[in-house]
């Protein structure tokens, strides 16, 4: 009869330091874990195991909703609808990319860059350029590259939701249920990002949450939280402001929506290989010369 065994854990200091994380001090999977180990252990309690949980569940919420408006809307032929298609394609992409990256990251040092390349790669085009591997010899820097990856796009991204926001708090605008949709979402984004920056509350009690609790799965609650929050603003404001928008603006096109998706899908793919195949190589060690790795 077929028995499975779950991976062995370990403790911060029987890992190297690339997978090692502020405050959390036990729970590590084997840093060269097969890929079968790997799927196994999101089966059992590890410091990754809400994270892989937290990303992969709601990607399903999302498809959900995506096949409900893919019964309700001409994705094929009202190019009204193509900007919401790509949104929607990318917030089922998003979370899928980075269970897959949490899941397999300890396959090896080189996996675990891999893994986040194309984690960043699902979250901007922007992002993907500051996962790079200084964060062995610039930790503190390598952190606020990655917190500027997510910060800088989001500002520019919501420069026209802040100055619309603002012209409602002056009383230039009627308050709308998209608008409280809209400032749910922008909170769960700060919230998120700080949750990032700050590795509270681990950081105040290292080994209390290693399991449960600690930032980087509240990071990921809240980012969900936050793009459901956007996904129904974007909803209601499509149907809303639909004759608005047509009036006072060209249908989308295929290249300016569609078309853009794909050339950010090449040129994702191509700087994810030219960064992967820069990863030095590690020469293979035995078992313990790893697992004790400085």
């Amino acid at each position: 009869m077929l028995s499975l065994r779950l991976p062995q854990l370990f403790d911060i200091h029987q890992v190297p330091k690339v997978f090692r994380e502020d405050g959390i001090m036990s729970g590590y999977r084997h840093p060269r874990s097969s890929a079968l180990d790997c799927i196994l252990s999101s089966f059992q309690m590890t410091n990754e195991t809400v994270n892989i949980w937290t990303h992969f569940l709601p990607t399903w919420y999302f498809l959900w909703r995506f096949s409900v408006l893919c019964s309700s809307l001409d994705f094929l032929m009202d190019s009204y609808t193509w900007p919401l298609l790509v949104y929607m394609l990318l917030i089922c992409l998003y979370p899928f990319t980075s269970s897959c990256a949490h899941t397999f990251s300890t396959m090896s040092a080189e996996a675990r860059h891999i893994c986040y390349f194309f984690d960043y790669g699902a979250l901007s085009l922007y992002s993907l350029g500051t996962l790079r591997f200084v964060e062995l010899q610039f930790p503190h820097k390598s952190k606020i590259l990655r917190t500027a990856a997510f910060v800088v796009p989001f500002l520019f991204d919501s420069f026209p939701l802040f100055y619309r926001l603002l012209s409602c708090c002056w009383g230039s605008c009627s308050p709308s249920q998209a608008l409280a949709s809209h400032s749910y979402h922008l909170f769960f984004a700060f919230l998120t990002c700080f949750l990032f920056a700050s590795h509270l509350p681990e950081r105040l009690a290292p080994g209390r949450f290693d399991y449960i609790g600690h930032s980087h799965q509240l990071f990921h609650i809240c980012a969900v939280v936050g793009t459901h929050f956007q996904m129904e603003a974007v909803l209601t404001d499509m149907a809303s402001r639909k004759d608005w928008l047509t009036s006072h603006s060209s249908l989308p096109s295929f290249p300016a929506t569609l078309g853009v998706l794909v050339l950010g899908v090449l040129l994702n793919l191509g700087i994810i290989g030219i960064f992967s195949a820069g990863l030095p190589r590690t020469p293979r060690q035995s078992t313990s010369a790893h697992l004790h790795q400085e």
